[in-house]
């Protein structure tokens, strides 16, 4: 489950009016919420498309994770949570992966959510329970709510802001308060994105600490066995209350879910490759292109698949650490962008996998393109006098070059660019206009193989003048020097819904950046972007959204808060031959837990291993 919603302004397939606790509001009743359009499957729907019903159920699959962990609790700020938990917890409602702007119930029943958008009440499955055998009630609801909210990580306090209270109507139904702005996102972000917690559970262990005892949790799988910082395994729940309901049938197959951590990205391909872990996607374009060419692939017993998706691809990009004053001057953040050679990294680097980043709401509708609709400039008019004026122009595509890596007109623009605000070169090293000390950049980073992307960017910056390095961390670092904003420059990426909605609080707003651990990392402080989020959340259809988030995007790409990097449409995965999976590929990617494992395949596999390590 993405923790990211879908959402922005809904509409409901099969709705049924009922009567309101306010007599003069009405709500509709449906199994699920959409945001972009009517509901993919319908009240009496049996299973998802991509998902056998006659899945067979046992086996085990390994899986591998980067860095380490010290932590079993993956909703509060503290220490470094283990991949996986979230297969432990369950919510209101969830996401199907080929509909993407829709949740449909879980372990509520149906939604009501009323006409003026001030509640949502959900309807409780009363089968549904906590590994104990408790019930999950309403009361676990509202405990939830307020933990997370005054002790969860701040992406929790900041979605469920406009979440005034969660009220008790029944021990299964639960009514959630909402204030402020009409805001068709709230019920689908309090259902997919509130975690279930136990009130009894911690009636006698404390939410905000760390915790290496396994939390009570209510999903298909429970922590069964782990080492910190090595590994953890999950264990199917065998009497899981929601195995046979319609959004979980022929999903949660296997017997075991195991994650082994690994401290090296290098190290972690050649354990794929010795058979230490079974499934693997691979975000590297060059392992792509070289790193798959040994005996178990040539055999047939790894596949390798390039798999198409139909997601937003958001933005991955070089982020600018706002708080450093060196960054404040807009000119210096553009003019480094022009330093960045994408087409040269995509030829010798890439293998021409990737295409460029020129929007933060890439390979979607919500794209700015072109030039400003009329409901474009109506709604950025009011703030012309705080805008660049290229905001009002064509929309922002990121520089080109020729790709042979001596193209010097990139580099001569930069250079005309730094001139014009001030910028001088004095004995090769350029000065900033403000300090009269010379720039030096440093490039924080985990991995030591994003040197390659990152190295031939040094050596460019260095031809401006520039003191370029990086620094390479640990993980744990890593994640701890990111919540804390100790970086100059970063990579990061920041992953959009086809609906965009509360979360561009969280990644862009000025009251996120001023707080601990959000994902605000450049710390943009603008008035103008605030009211343009707040407009985006508050855009009452489909059809409103699509310029709010148009507007957003250009004043966010003209300001140069990052420097965007690539994308890619597809999804390139390998795994071990021993799986069966529909021959439906969800549109928004890859959903493992609705494989199984295939007798006669692991037969063949093992086979296979025996004839390979023989020789034969």
């Amino acid at each position: 489950m993405g923790i990211l919603k879908t959402a922005a302004a809904f509409a409901i397939l099969m709705a049924v009016a009922v009567p309101s606790f306010a007599a003069d509001v009405k709500t509709t009743k449906s199994h699920g919420l959409s945001l972009a359009g009517p509901l993919k499957y319908g009240p009496d729907f049996t299973h998802l498309d991509y998902a056998n019903p006659e899945a067979p159920k046992g086996g085990n699959i390994k899986l591998s994770a980067m860095g380490g962990f010290d932590n079993l609790n993956p909703y509060i700020s503290k220490g470094q949570s283990a991949n996986g938990l979230g297969l432990t917890f369950e919510t209101l409602l969830t996401q199907s992966l080929d509909d993407p702007s829709a949740e449909y119930g879980l372990v509520a029943e149906s939604v009501e959510v009323a006409e003026d958008l001030s509640f949502a009440i959900f309807n409780m499955r009363p089968e549904a329970r906590f590994h104990d055998g408790s019930p999950i009630t309403a009361d676990d609801v509202i405990f939830s709510l307020a933990a997370v909210k005054e002790k969860g990580t701040p992406l929790f306090r900041y979605y469920y802001a406009d979440v005034e209270k969660a009220e008790k109507l029944a021990d299964h139904r639960v009514k959630f308060h909402f204030s402020g702005p009409p805001n068709r996102e709230l019920p689908q972000i309090v259902g997919q994105l509130l975690p279930l917690l136990s009130k009894k559970y911690f009636e006698i262990h404390n939410f905000d600490e760390t915790t290496l005892s396994p939390i009570l949790g209510s999903g298909p799988y429970k922590v069964k066995e782990f080492e910190a910082n090595r590994y953890i395994t999950y264990e199917r729940v065998p009497d899981y209350w929601g195995a046979d309901i319609p959004i979980n049938k022929g999903r949660n197959n296997f017997d075991t879910i195991r994650y082994d951590f690994y401290r090296d990205t290098a190290v972690l391909l050649e354990a794929f490759k010795a058979g230490e872990y079974d499934y693997r996607s691979e975000n590297s374009a060059k392992n792509w292109a070289t790193g798959y060419d040994f005996p178990a692939v040539k055999a047939g017993l790894v596949v390798k698949e390039e798999i198409e998706n139909d997601r937003s691809a958001g933005l991955q990009g070089y982020v600018y650490n706002l708080r450093r004053e060196k960054f404040q001057d807009p000119a210096l953040r553009e003019a480094l962008g022009y330093v960045f050679d994408f087409e040269w990294l995509n030829k010798n680097i890439f293998y021409d996998q990737y295409s460029r980043t020129s929007s933060y709401f890439q390979n979607s509708v919500m794209a700015a393109t072109g030039l400003p609709s009329e409901k474009e400039l109506a709604i950025l008019e009011p703030f012309r006098d705080q805008l660049p004026a290229r905001v009002f122009g064509e929309a922002y595509k990121a520089p080109v070059s020729d790709g042979t890596g001596r193209d010097r007109s990139p580099l001569r623009t930069a250079k005309k660019i730094l001139a014009e605000a001030g910028w001088e070169v004095k004995n090769g090293k350029l000065i900033d206009p403000k300090t009269s000390q010379p720039l030096t950049i440093e490039f924080l980073m985990y991995d030591a193989n994003s040197l390659r992307i990152t190295g031939p960017f040094i050596k460019n910056l260095k031809r401006l003048g520039i003191d370029a390095s990086s620094r390479v961390v640990d993980t744990a670092q890593y994640t701890e020097r990111l919540r804390n904003y100790d970086f100059d420059m970063a990579t990061s990426g920041f992953g959009q819904s086809i609906s965009p909605g509360n979360e561009q609080r969280e990644f862009w707003g000025s009251a996120a950046g001023k707080r601990q651990g959000s994902r605000n990392l450049m710390g943009i402080d603008d008035p103008v972007i605030d009211a343009l989020i707040e407009n985006l959340i508050a855009a009452p259809t489909y059809e409103d959204l699509k310029p709010a988030v148009h507007a957003l995007d250009r004043v966010l790409t003209w300001n140069f808060f990052v420097i965007p990097q690539f994308h890619a449409a597809y999804d390139r995965i390998a795994y071990w031959n021993k799986f069966g999976h529909s021959d439906i590929n969800p549109s928004q990617g890859t959903d493992i837990l609705s494989w199984w494992i295939d007798p006669e395949k692991e037969a063949k596999l093992e086979e296979g291993l025996r004839n390979l390590r023989q020789g034969n």
